[in-house]
This record gives structure tokens, C-alpha cells and sequence, in this order.
């Protein structure tokens, strides 16, 4: 098959099964950890420890499918504009809908392929390529198509499907290839026999046991199609990824969900690691790092990543090695998806309960171990709902919070409020639940 009749083969699966099949009046708008994900404030800030306004900036939903993620893009990123391509004309059809009907009016959408999207003649401050990549013949000439229409500093989100997390998947693509269930487009047909087919085998079956969820009684015809049924469905490894951003002379930004990827939280004690491994881990590449978690917990569907231009990053201290002079000077902001009144009113209620505020319930760690603030010392976050605040002022606003020490009764200087609240921002900075800006 060629890549046109390929390319042909995805448009009419996704014409006749849009995708995502979202109610159109569901909104995203409290869906933390999806807006936080979908925030162009959040690659900006870790590639360039910079707090990016988002008002005029030009946003391309490339592959938008019906329009969810367009609208998540929309809320996340206020006072942008969302420009969404699709080749399913069904797709951008449900897509202008969704919009309408959330009344967002700063959006605009075409029937057009990644490849063509340079005769649009627009210019785009970020890109958003997701669950679309992987689809394409050649998917380096997707993300040739994608930088030749990015902004010097514009950010590209993107992913790949993972070879090692959905090897399962792929023989079971190629089972029913090799029954001609994948020769035209699949329908509800198709649907059935692959899930009669999956049902008749015993649970134990590796294909069955690896690929099917038991635990529900009627798997979606949605979730069929995306996963036993998907027409150009291929699967990548980091350093296919990597590969393939180096022919692009794209360069890699970090990974959407950096913190799921962090490789010492695989060892059980990351202090103590074999000789080997102690001395080889702190030379290798980023890449590398990526690759030897893949291969020893592959547990990540996407290969979801951001990149750019070469050399667009902006230097910039790591807040690890600020000195007290770049803390007295420093701008704290909450990250924008977390400033909203619920998770204000939220924050006012524990210190009225005198209770501990959990921040981690709007975007999960990694680990699953909350982060948990005493709701004292969380009381002079307040003013970040406001606006941005000088490190300085959060410190002498918990020293009038706390004047004393309640074990000593000795006063609380301004050295020892500021020392307990870099730590604080200093833990909360890691997971970007709130932003620092180094005053040059």
C-alpha cells in the first residue's frame, strides 16, 4: 500500500468514527491535569524558565479530530487563537460545533493534512500534534511540515505510539489484517468479529490476558477502532524519536509528563545502586535515559514530547543554584491552570478547618504521594491569586502569619521565614504548580 491510499485508509476510518466521541457540552475547563498538560505556559517555563503570556498568541491543533482538545487549547491558553486542521471532514465539522457551542470565538478549522499545513500561510506559537503522529507514512516529514510553519521560539507537542507498551496491540492488528477485517474501512462489522474473536479465547491466551480488559463487560466499538482496528497504527522507541527529530533538525524540549519519566524512582534505593550503574548513570544522554527507562518499565503508551527550533532555548540559572540574592529578587507566579476560585476557595477552607491543603488533586505526581502543605504556611500562597508576588513578600507575609517560633517562642527572624518559604517553593517549583522568575 502507498502512503496516498494510507492516508486515505485513516481519513475514512475517522469519517465514519470521529475521534474523540465527547458529548459536545462536556467542557474540559476543570480537568486540572489536562489544561496543565495542554498550557503553553508550561514547555515555555521549563525550557526557558520564563512566564509566557498567552494572550495573541497563534495556536495550531494539528489532527483535532471533534474538537476536545481545540477547546482544552482554548480555555488553557487565554487570549489565543486555535487554528484546527483535520482530513476527516466529519471531524472538522463536529470540531466547529464544539467550539460554537462553548461559544469560543477566536477559532478556526480546515479540512487539510499536516502536510499541507503551510498553505494556510500562518505562523504558530505553539503546535499541538496529538495522538496524530504516528498515524503518518513518514513521520519525519510530518514534523518537517509542522517546523516549517513554528515561530523562532515556538514549541511543538507531539508523541508517538510506544512499540514496547503496545507490542500486544500490534499482533493483534496483524491477527486481524490477516483476516481481512483491516482491508476496507472497519466497521460495525468488524467491530463484532474482533471482539467475538477476542472473547473466544481463553483468559490466559497471551494476546487476550496482554491487550483485553476484563474488567469490562462491553468494550466500546470507539476503543476497538483505536486500538485492535487502527488503519496506520505504528509504534516507535526513543531512539526512533529522537532519530527521527535530528533528520527534522528539530530539537527535543522535554517530555510532556517529564516526572513519569524520572529513571531513579525505578530503583529501590537511588542512593545505592550497583558500582555500574552509579558511575555510567550521570554521564549519559537525555536520550539514553529515556531509552533505559522504555526498555525497563515501558508502561507509557505515548512517546509524548515537546521540541523546537535548535538553539531557541533561552539560558537560565537552575533555581537549585540560585543564590539569596537571586531569591530576595525573584517573581513567584501560580501556575496559570491552578489560579482558578475553586482551587482558591479550596486553599481558604483548609486554613479556616486548620487542615493541610493536598495541591497535588489537581495534577497527580508520579508516584502518587500527595503533596501536601500545613494550611499555616500554605496561607501565604494567597496572593498569587492576585498576581505575581516577590519571593521577598511571601517570607515577611509568613513571618506575620507566624511570628513566633511555637517550640522556642523566640521570635521568627526574616532569614528563617525566608529560608522555610524557598523550601516550600522550591518543592512546588518542581512540579511547576508554581513558576519562578530570576530577576536579571
Amino acid at each position: 500500500m502507498n502512503n496516498s491510499e494510507s492516508i486515505e485508509k485513516i481519513r475514512q476510518q475517522f469519517d465514519r468514527g470521529p475521534y474523540p466521541r465527547i458529548p459536545l457540552e462536556q467542557s474540559p475547563e476543570n480537568d486540572h491535569e489536562l489544561l496543565f498538560l495542554h498550557n503553553s505556559v508550561t514547555p515555555y517555563y521549563l525550557r526557558n524558565q520564563k512566564i509566557l503570556d498567552t494572550e495573541g498568541k497563534v495556536i495550531l491543533d494539528a489532527g483535532c479530530g471533534t474538537g476536545h482538545k481545540a477547546l482544552a487549547l482554548a480555555i488553557a491558553n487565554p487570549g489565543a487563537k486555535i487554528v484546527g486542521i483535520d482530513i476527516s471532514e466529519e471531524s472538522v465539522k463536529l470540531a466547529r460545533q464544539r467550539l460554537d457551542y462553548h461559544q469560543v470565538e477566536a477559532a478556526e478549522f480546515y479540512v487539510a493534512s499536516i502536510e499541507e499545513v503551510p498553505s494556510l500561510g500562518i505562523k504558530f506559537d505553539y503546535i499541538n500534534c496529538d495522538e496524530v503522529l504516528y498515524l503518518l507514512p513518514d513521520i519525519v516529514k510530518g514534523l518537517r511540515a509542522l517546523k516549517s510553519v513554528l515561530k523562532a521560539d515556538g514549541i511543538i507537542r507531539t508523541n508517538l505510539h510506544s512499540a514496547l507498551q503496545r507490542y500486544g496491540f500490534y499482533r493483534a492488528q496483524e491477527l486481524f489484517r490477516m483476516m481481512g477485517l483491516m482491508e476496507k474501512t472497519p466497521g460495525e462489522m468488524e467491530v463484532e468479529l474482533s471482539r467475538e474473536i477476542m472473547l473466544a479465547l481463553k483468559d490466559r491466551v497471551f494476546l487476550r490476558a496482554n491487550t483485553w480488559d476484563a474488567k469490562l463487560s462491553n468494550i466500546s466499538e470507539e476503543w476497538i477502532l483505536s486500538n485492535y482496528l487502527l488503519q496506520g497504527d505504528r509504534g516507535y522507541t526513543i531512539p526512533d524519536t529522537f532519530a527521527a527529530l535530528e533528520a527534522s533538525e528539530l530539537e527535543f524540549v522535554s517530555m510532556v509528563k517529564w516526572r513519569h519519566w524520572e529513571l531513579m524512582d525505578l530503583f529501590q534505593d537511588p542512593e545505592n545502586l550497583p558500582a555500574f550503574l552509579g558511575m555510567s548513570l550521570p554521564d549519559i544522554s537525555v536520550a539514553e535515559r529515556l531509552h533505559l527507562f522504555e526498555l525497563l518499565q515501558p508502561i507509557h503508551r505515548l512517546l509524548d514530547f515537546w521540541c523546537g527550533h535548535p538553539q531557541a532555548a533561552q539560558p537560565f540559572l537552575p533555581v537549585a543554584e540560585w543564590t539569596e540574592a537571586d531569591w530576595q529578587g525573584a517573581r513567584v507566579q501560580l501556575h496559570p491552570n491552578l489560579k482558578t476560585p475553586q482551587t482558591k476557595q479550596d486553599l481558604i477552607d483548609c486554613i479556616a478547618n486548620r487542615g493541610s491543603w493536598e495541591i497535588s488533586q489537581y495534577v497527580k505526581t508520579p508516584t502518587k504521594v500527595p503533596i501536601i502543605i500545613e494550611s499555616a504556611i500554605a496561607s501565604c500562597l494567597l496572593p498569587l491569586w492576585e498576581g505575581p508576588q516577590t519571593v521577598s513578600s511571601l517570607a515577611e507575609r509568613w513571618r506575620r502569619v507566624r511570628p513566633v517560633d511555637p517550640t522556642t517562642l523566640e521570635e521568627v527572624d526574616q532569614y528563617k521565614a525566608m529560608a522555610e518559604v524557598k523550601d516550600l517553593l522550591g518543592r512546588l517549583e518542581t512540579f511547576l504548580y508554581i513558576l519562578l522568575e530570576r530577576s536579571l
